[in-house]
């Protein structure tokens, strides 16, 4: 069976992943932070025999920016994937696919977005995620390159969803500002199938968009979670509060992309959590 590497492996989707490609019967390499801070060959001699590697490395978006958080945020994204990229130019067998990871921040507010029709935003998030995808793409001139832009992943045990259950079995949550905000979102099992469906078909290749067919606002978020929790939903955040506490990195709090899997729908391939009530329920049972 086929060898996997996973950079960025530690982190909550790199642990999905472990456990997902090897009970489908990959051969999993996890690599973490130490294995990425060593010099391109030693990184070449760890990739070396690899089949396919999945780059998830970079530091948690949601926290405080300054200016030295906002550094590390675009290197450990930017300047991970160009030594991983020129790591893997360097392997004597090369592998046959690098699927890289982006984000939907990438996009403007407006809305909806597909990977056919969009307008960029022009904000740092979009900078980092645009300059990310270009370190990536620089894998095309020798292996398959596939760059996952993701929605906010929803699971058990973990990610954006463990950070606002609290307050929400409290009773004393609500939605961020009015709720208008876009929501776009995937469930964990249909990112890992999203995965297992580009390993199944050689030809696709380039950025697609990895979210739910069906994006919600905010309010719709926050109503099917206090419904499925039998908890009220009444005492909305206002966004100053996350301004103050996340500064600019508020930004990824309070303003969201409406954002559409067009080339996954477009090859049929099938999201078994559709809806944001059938995933939430299936996380939180």
């Amino acid at each position: 069976m086929k060898k996997i590497a996973i950079i960025g492996a530690n982190g909550y989707i790199g642990m999905y992943m472990q456990s997902f490609f090897k009970a489908e019967g990959y051969t999993v390499f996890p690599l973490g932070r130490k294995d990425i801070e060593k010099n391109i060959p030693e990184i070449t001699k760890v990739l070396e025999g690899v089949d396919i590697i999945i780059n998830l490395a970079g530091a948690p978006i949601i926290h405080r920016w300054n200016d030295a958080y906002k550094k590390v945020l675009y290197d450990s994204r930017i300047i991970t994937t160009k030594k991983i990229v020129t790591a893997m130019s360097n392997m004597k067998k090369k592998p046959e696919l690098f699927i890289s990871t982006s984000a939907i921040g990438i996009y403007a507010t407006n809305g909806p977005m597909s990977e056919s029709n969009y307008t960029y935003s022009d904000n740092f998030l979009a900078k980092i995620c645009k300059d990310w995808e270009a370190e990536a793409q620089r894998a095309d001139a020798f292996t398959r390159v596939v760059i996952f832009r993701f929605g906010v992943v929803l699971g058990k045990g973990g990610g954006a969803l463990s950070k606002m259950l609290p307050s929400f079995k409290l009773g004393i949550a609500g939605t961020i500002g009015d709720g208008s905000e876009p929501f776009s979102w995937i469930h964990i099992s249909d990112l890992l199938n999203a995965y297992m469906f580009v390993f199944s078909h050689n030809d696709l290749k380039g950025t697609f968009n990895l979210s739910s067919p069906n994006p919600v606002t905010n309010k719709v978020l926050t109503k099917t979670l206090g419904k499925i929790l039998h908890r009220p939903t009444v005492i909305p955040l206002p966004k100053f509060v996350l301004r103050f506490l996340y500064s600019e990195g508020a930004t990824v709090l309070t303003e969201g992309q409406r954002v559409i899997p067009e080339r996954l729908l477009e090859r049929h391939f099938v999201f078994k959590y559709p809806t944001i009530e059938e995933a939430l329920r299936e996380v939180l049972d």
